[in-house]
Order: C-alpha cells, then sequence, then structure tokens
C-alpha cells in the first residue's frame, strides 16, 4: 500500500480553497492540521477533518505526526513560516511566489538544506500537464530548437475583493507577484531554465486601485531565445475566448460574468468592507464555497505559443495544439482525475522516494528574481541582467 502523506497547513485564505479538491481528492494525501488566526476557519476545518487546528503556527510545526507542511499564508509571512516549519523538521510546500526578496528566498533555502528537509514552491502553472506535455515535445528536437515565446493573459485581477497590502507593491501586492510569477516560472520551464536579461514596463491604469495592474515584458535566455509576456488585470477582455471559453482553474467561463468584478467592488462602501467581503469568501467564512467546481479541462494561464524552428506549439485546456510545417494536429491529453495532480506528483516524489523535485528552492529563486527584476526594470527603464537562474533538471 502506498504510504499517506499526513500534511499540515498554514493559512486557510483563498490559495487553500483553490488545493483544497487536490488534497481531498488526491489519496496519497491527509490533511492532518491546520494553523490559522481565525476561529471560524479552525472550527470548519476541525469539523470536516477531525483533526486538530490552532491560531499560531508553532504547535502546529511541532507537531510530531506530520510529514509536511503547505504554507497558503500571505505573501509576507511565507519566509517566517517555511523557516519554522523546516526547522522543525517537516518537508515544505510554499505558494508563490517564494517570498518577498532573494535574501528571504535564500534564507528558506538554507533552512530546508540544514534540516535535510524538501522544500517546494508552487503551486504555478508551470505544473500543468499540457506545459509539461509541451516542454517533452520541446525537447524531443522533432521541431528544431525553440526561438520564441509568445504568452499573453487578461484577467479580471485587479479588480477582485483585496486586503491592503494587496494594493502595495512593496507588499507584495499588484499582478507582478500575484501572476507574474505564473508566467515567467512557464516560459523558464519551456525554455530550460536560464534568463539571461529583462526588460519591461508595467503601469497602473486605475487610480482607485493605485498598484501595478498590467506589465508586458521581454526575457532574453542563454541560448538566444528570448519570450514576450503581457499581462493585464483590468476586467475587459478575456484570455479565456482564446482557450475555448475555459477558465484559469478548468471550469467553463460563464459570459454572463462579464463586469461583474467591477460592479460588486463599486457596491462597496469602504476598504474595511472589502476586506470583510473577502474574508468571508475565504475558507470557513460566511460566503465560502461548501465546495470547488469539479475542473473538466485542464488548468492554464492564458494564450501561450512555443516557436520552434518547424512548429509553434500551443498547450490548451485539452492538451496541445501542433502547427507543423506540413501538418496540424491537436494531442489530446486525458482530462485531470484530481485538479492540480502534478503538484502532489512533485511532494510525493520528493519526500517519499527522494527525487529532487523541479520546483525546488533554486529553482523558485531563480522565478522570483525574475519577478523582482520585471519591476526593476519599469521603475529604472533599463535591462536587468540576472544573476541567480538555474537550468531546468
Amino acid at each position: 500500500m502506498a504510504r499517506t502523506l499526513r500534511l499540515g497547513v498554514i493559512g486557510l485564505g483563498r490559495a487553500f480553497t483553490l488545493m483544497l479538491p487536490t488534497f481531498v481528492a488526491d489519496s496519497r494525501i491527509s490533511l492532518a492540521g491546520a494553523a490559522d488566526p481565525r476561529p471560524e476557519a479552525r472550527r470548519r476545518f476541525q469539523s470536516e477533518f477531525g483533526v486538530r487546528t490552532h491560531a499560531t503556527i508553532a504547535p502546529l510545526c511541532a507537531d510530531p505526526s506530520l510529514d509536511a507542511v503547505y504554507i497558503a499564508s500571505p505573501h509576507q509571512f511565507h519566509c517566517e513560516h517555511a523557516v519554522a516549519a523546516a526547522r522543525a523538521g517537516k518537508h515544505v510546500l510554499v505558494e508563490k511566489p517564494m517570498a518577498l526578496s532573494l535574501v528571504d528566498g535564500q534564507s528558506m533555502i538554507d533552512a530546508a538544506k540544514n534540516a535535510g528537509a524538501q522544500l517546494i514552491v508552487g503551486h504555478s502553472h508551470s505544473f500543468d500537464l499540457p506545459i509539461r506535455r509541451t516542454r517533452e515535445l520541446i525537447a524531443s528536437g522533432d521541431f528544431g530548437r525553440l526561438r520564441m515565446i509568445t504568452a499573453i493573459n487578461f484577467t479580471d485581477f485587479i479588480y477582485r475583493p483585496r486586503r491592503p497590502e494587496e494594493l502595495d507593491s512593496g507588499a507584495g501586492g499588484g499582478v507582478v507577484l500575484g501572476q507574474a510569477v505564473h508566467q515567467i516560472d512557464v516560459v523558464r520551464l519551456l525554455a530550460g531554465g536560464r534568463v539571461r536579461s529583462l526588460r519591461a514596463h508595467a503601469a497602473a491604469f486605475d487610480a482607485e486601485r493605485p498598484i501595478e495592474g498590467a506589465y508586458s515584458a521581454l526575457l532574453e535566455f542563454d541560448d538566444g531565445a528570448f519570450a514576450s509576456l503581457t499581462y493585464s488585470g483590468y476586467a475587459h477582455f478575456d484570455t479565456d475566448e482564446f482557450c475555448e471559453g475555459i477558465g484559469e482553474l478548468g471550469v467553463p467561463t460563464n459570459t454572463g460574468d462579464y463586469g461583474m468584478a467591477r460592479k460588486r467592488l463599486a457596491a462597496l462602501r469602504s476598504p474595511d468592507e472589502e476586506v470583510r467581503i473577502k474574508t468571508a469568501r475565504n475558507f470557513g467564512g460566511a460566503d465560502s464555497p461548501s465546495s470547488m467546481p469539479a475542473a473538466t479541462h485542464h488548468q492554464h494561464f492564458g494564450l501561450l505559443i512555443a516557436s520552434c524552428e518547424h512548429a509553434d506549439l500551443r498547450p490548451t485546456p485539452t492538451g496541445v495544439t501542433i502547427y507543423a510545417d506540413s501538418e496540424w494536429r491537436h494531442e489530446t491529453l486525458p482530462p485531470p482525475t484530481v485538479p492540480r495532480r502534478e503538484v502532489i506528483d512533485e511532494l510525493y516524489d520528493a519526500v517519499v522516494d527522494a527525487h529532487r523535485p523541479i520546483h525546488d528552492g533554486e529553482w523558485g529563486l531563480a522565478t522570483l528574481e525574475a519577478s523582482l527584476a520585471l519591476l526593476q526594470s519599469a521603475r529604472e527603464k533599463r535591462e536587468i541582467v540576472l544573476q541567480h537562474q538555474v537550468a531546468l533538471r
């Protein structure tokens, strides 16, 4: 019988809500404890899973029955919580971005190494099966060298309910540390990992949401391949139109919801009310869903095209479409039975079989470096040469 990993959770907010269907559906995982300051979240977790919960992280990390800890707390706490978990001898799965600075990211790596613990950074969309399959097609060499990647995503990110720090780029808010990490992680995986330099622009279009809500970036890789990334979170065009009408989480988009994010935000009377609305939608809150819609397709992060010398490769919610020199075909992948199963595959293989994960601390640090460089390049209006990049293993 396969070993079951006993997993503790730090932070029962939105990120945990999105990963919960994975943890529940994957028989290799047993949710065995949680820490969150909100009593309503702790009560629901304890009721549903019959395990102890805590208001602080110390007793959770000290629990000798836990194999690993999933860190889904707000960005600014990732370093503190990951270091505490590693020092307590726990393997760590931490949400993206791994930290808010390279110094903090390195502290997390050092703590895990000193403890002999695995550190995995995710979920990012580079875990998605169509992205992995696209990488396999590139690596096969059947279509020549990878020369260019185009990644475009338009969403309503800026108008979703936010806490104050989520509208402060210095505290990890905005679309760069919240969303660019997905695009950067994806193109790094497809292109082999090592970004040489980056040049970017970023902008805030709405004075009432004074945070970067859009960016464009050009990344050059060590082998001369390059990638262009564009993102807008301003709730106008939606890239799901380019993705078979399937949303980011693998569920069909409801076209009748157009403009809903802006309308809901406009109806709020104060920033405090916005925080209350966001909190109410978190796990255990008054408006939190009892379950998430079942994913019928693979997840995605907008339109992506990997251009090789003899083909364009386009991952989609159903597989990978190949536009080659003399043929067009769509390679269909089996639909997901467990959403984000690939995250558990990597965690399980690392902890149980001691396999070095792709998305380890060094990989996460390289993605963080490129994300921070995007902000720096946009501010300073110059190219940034990167120093902490690692190759895909």
